[in-house]
């Protein structure tokens, strides 16, 4: 388990590379869903996404011997882009490897920041072919199973805690796990009275498989929203949710989507189906606790077109 020492040391670290996004209140979410609701607004960090933190983390502390030998990142998206972005601001040569399914938004941001981008058939394949470049020398920045990632990661549940007003339920998006594993370290040491929930998206349960198997398995992936497609959660990240998490909860790809543009309705904010995905949860959490919450979601990311959601002229 990740200790506050070392969130709260990723955070001086990281502090000359990464923003502290704003931490608001929403009123039109609030009307919305009929309780107070602040947001998180990781869409508007550098990369688009909260992913440049844990990457950040894990770059600066390198040695001379592993910077120069380049690194490898598998990312289904926006960890790839966060890695390319940072490695190639700290003169690091960085090879992203992503599976067909990721946007081209995200193949084109990783080669634009000068990295070496590999398309595999799926994202089985994207970790075998990472597996297979560790093996050739390349150093792996894992997207979740990585204390030093956790940690960056765990920065926005420092700001969260400093930023916010009182809050009684925090909802996180669940890919791999590495940002929910940090928030919720950071939360329950900082505000141990706050619930934490963790969100999936049908064909993306990796975190809920583990769960309910008493440890990490194997899923088949199926989801549209790939920035969550992890095929399985690591051992560090289940052994954080299992302890700290209240519950996780699973809604559809089309509620994923739909809360993308209700939150573009009703809180002026792009966000990617990543985030999108709170939303309905929100109202399955609110039907558990009652109508005296007081709500926070960590919009994760908006690394999404409007033509990919359908929307687009």
């Amino acid at each position: 388990m990740i200790a506050l020492t070392e969130i709260e040391a990723a955070a001086n670290r990281i502090a000359p590379y990464v923003l502290r996004t704003p931490t608001v209140a929403s009123p039109g979410l609030s009307a919305l869903l009929g309780v107070p609701v602040t947001a998180k607004l990781e869409v508007l960090q550098r990369t688009g996404s909260f992913k440049v933190r844990g990457a950040t983390n894990t770059l600066l502390q390198l040695g001379d011997a592993d910077r120069g030998a380049g690194v490898v990142a598998v990312s289904g998206g926006n960890h790839g882009i966060a890695v390319a972005v940072m490695a190639g601001e700290l003169g690091v040569k960085a090879t992203i490897v992503m599976p067909r399914s990721a946007s081209e938004h995200a193949r084109q941001a990783a080669a634009a920041a000068g990295a070496t981008v590999r398309i595999t058939d799926d994202m089985a394949g994207a970790f075998a072919l990472t597996a297979a470049l560790r093996e050739d020398g390349l150093v792996a920045v894992h997207p979740f199973d990585d204390p030093a990632v956790l940690a960056g990661q765990g920065t926005v549940g420092l700001e969260l805690a400093a930023d916010a007003g009182e809050l009684t339920d925090v909802l996180v998006s669940i890919g791999g796990g590495g940002l929910i594993a940090g928030i919720a370290a950071a939360l329950r040491a900082r505000r141990p009275g706050v619930r934490v929930w963790g969100v999936e998206t049908e064909g993306a349960q990796a975190m809920s498989a583990a769960l309910a198997a008493g440890g990490p398995v194997d899923v088949e992936l199926s989801s549209i929203v790939t920035t969550l497609s992890a095929p399985r959660v690591s051992q560090l990240t289940y052994d954080h949710v299992a302890e700290l998490v209240t519950d996780v909860v699973v809604v559809s790809d089309a509620d994923a989507v739909r809360g993308t543009l209700d939150i573009a309705d009703h809180a002026k904010v792009w966000t990617e189906p990543a985030a999108g995905c709170l939303l309905p949860a929100a109202r399955r959490v609110l039907d558990r606790v009652g109508p005296q919450a007081r709500l926070g979601l960590v919009l994760c990311g908006g690394n999404a077109t409007t033509a990919s959601l359908g929307v687009g002229r």
